[in-house]
């Protein structure tokens, strides 16, 4: 992947309600979300592209994010199974990275990426990977993964994680669908 499939848009280029939420994001995300060809990196040019869309999917995003019961390292883990599902390379980059951070295991991040059942030392984790993985595969759970979950997450919960992988499954796709690359200089974490 090299180029992405939709035109990059640049801030001194837009109208007021896609400067708009370019500042949004890039406020949320940091610099590090513009790249070097000055638009927006990840599905966040695709967001801009659409605006009406792309402000909901922000706002979206940074509750299931940082607004959820769920614990960061949890939420990394679910959103890097997804991304893995999914092949898409600009979320496992963004978020393996992040899950490292939170307390995701370098074998468990590993083991996600190769698609393989990880050596998870924490169940919560375990039951994670598995709702998420589910998910993915099904779009659905089976009658003891749902129990497994809602027993650990409570219903609230389970309904915040099943959430976080659909949003992120729109979030894969965005960023599969307009072949969205990686930064400069990062490897693929998958032959394509």
């Amino acid at each position: 992947m090299s180029e992405s499939r939709l035109p990059p848009l640049r801030r001194p280029d837009l109208d007021e309600t896609r400067e708009s939420l370019w500042d949004s994001i890039a406020s949320s995300r940091g610099q590090w979300i513009v790249g070097d060809d000055e638009a927006l990196a990840g599905p966040f040019n695709a967001w801009i592209t659409a605006p009406t869309v792309g402000t909901r999917l922000l706002a979206l995003g940074t509750v299931l994010r940082f607004e959820i019961s769920l614990e960061r390292r949890l939420i990394e883990l679910a959103i890097i199974t997804v991304g893995a599902h999914w092949k898409a390379e600009f979320e496992w980059w963004a978020h393996s990275r992040m899950a490292l951070e939170a307390g995701v295991s370098p074998e468990v991040i590993e083991s996600v990426r190769r698609g393989d059942t990880p050596p998870f030392a924490d169940d919560s984790e375990r039951v994670v990977h598995l709702v998420a993985r589910e998910l993915v595969s099904t779009g659905s759970l089976t009658e003891a993964t749902y129990a497994e979950a809602e027993t650990l997450l409570g219903p609230a919960g389970l309904v915040e994680l099943v959430s976080l992988c659909g949003y992120y499954t729109l979030v894969s796709y965005t960023l599969n669908a307009f072949a969205v690359p990686l930064p400069t200089g990062v490897d693929p974490a998958w032959d394509h």
